[in-house]
């Protein structure tokens, strides 16, 4: 049988579905307040830079996937007026109700939310102008096949994009930043949630993630073109972007 990585552990393939299901099965009710936490509030400018980046318009049909608690997929409809058309996709069921929870509080009552597998996702080809993924790429078992599903469900033209925790290029930098990683956001997850091991393969998720270049060639691979990154608080996260032509 074959494995796969599951933060520092290697697991067999078909079980780090389940896997990282459970952690956020885990997590999905305390999932925004831990990112507060653990980003120091930065999670919040690292998305309006994203959606700053979309440009996102009324005309344009979305699809937002890994975004089950809905934070993408409100500031789209809030940047467009809330005239856009919006699906929200994820394997969770836990964080789907968790942001189905939220729009009903919001009362953005049009927004679809659907239960499904970046890896396979339950759309038709050619369907939407514009894709996102935000700090859900790493937790893809499998993620040369989520990148061709992504292709093939946006429209030619259609536009990609992935916030994601990446690499930070400076050394020293980087020493501190694994010091915050490993020793301060367990403890803050175990203290918020109760889990400090769903915490702990988080960080270790990150550090087994692709660098930012590693990324850019799997979407070109992927059939994507005009592949680019930006790095944002010097390489914590960094957003990539490509184009189906």
């Amino acid at each position: 049988m074959s494995q796969t990585d599951f933060g520092y552990k290697k697991v067999e393939t078909q079980e780090k579905e389940t896997l990282v299901q459970n952690v956020f099965t885990s997590v999905a009710s305390k999932y925004d307040v831990m990112n507060d936490m653990m980003s120091l509030g930065m999670h919040r400018l690292w998305k309006k830079s994203l959606i700053d980046q979309i440009r996102p318009k009324q005309t344009q049909s979305f699809l937002d996937v890994a975004g089950g608690t809905g934070d993408i997929a409100f500031k789209i409809y809030d940047e467009t007026s809330q005239k856009s058309d919006i699906t929200v996709c994820d394997l969770n069921q836990g964080m789907l109700e968790e942001g189905k929870r939220r729009a009903l509080e919001k009362k953005y009552s049009n927004i679809k939310w659907q239960q499904g597998n970046a890896q396979n996702l339950p759309f038709n080809n050619n369907q939407f102008d514009v894709y996102t993924i935000a700090f859900g790429l790493r937790n893809v078992t499998d993620i040369d096949l989520a990148l061709r599903e992504a292709y093939r469900v946006l429209k030619p033209g259609g536009k990609y994009f992935c916030l994601e925790f990446s690499k930070i290029p400076n050394a020293p930098l980087s020493k501190v930043y694994d010091i915050y990683s490993f020793e301060i956001i367990p403890l803050i997850g175990e203290k918020i949630t109760g889990d400090r091991e769903a915490y702990q393969y988080l960080v270790e998720s990150i550090r087994k993630f692709p660098k930012q270049k590693e990324l850019c060639t799997k979407l070109q691979t992927a059939g994507f073109e005009n592949v680019k990154y930006r790095n944002m608080t010097a390489g914590i996260v960094a957003i990539h972007s490509g184009i189906k032509i």
